[in-house]
């Protein structure tokens, strides 16, 4: 068993209030565990309303197909989010 995970963090300009990130938040992990089959949730940075952290983990037989999944969630991630990507932590174990 193969396991990639990458800690997200992104940068919401616009948002004026924990409700604002909320909305943002809520959106992003919406659309990607309805896209792909992978574990999301917002793991740290909850109380700053500006900055956005996400956790991101995919589980497979198979070390490249884990890395290639987590790239491609990562890819979709940036393109969808009403936010600015400022930084990406990968993890692989097996």
């Amino acid at each position: 068993m193969y396991t990639s995970s990458a800690k997200l963090t992104f940068f919401i300009p616009h948002a004026a209030s924990l409700k604002d990130k909320r909305q943002v938040c809520r959106s992003i992990i919406d659309k990607t565990r309805q896209r792909f089959n992978a574990s999301v949730a917002e793991v740290d940075t909850q109380d700053i309303h500006r900055t956005l952290t996400v956790g991101v983990a995919v589980v497979s037989g198979d070390a490249a197909h884990a890395a290639s999944m987590l790239d491609e969630i990562v890819r979709f991630m940036e393109e969808q989010a009403d936010a600015e990507l400022t930084e990406v932590e990968r993890d692989s174990s097996y």
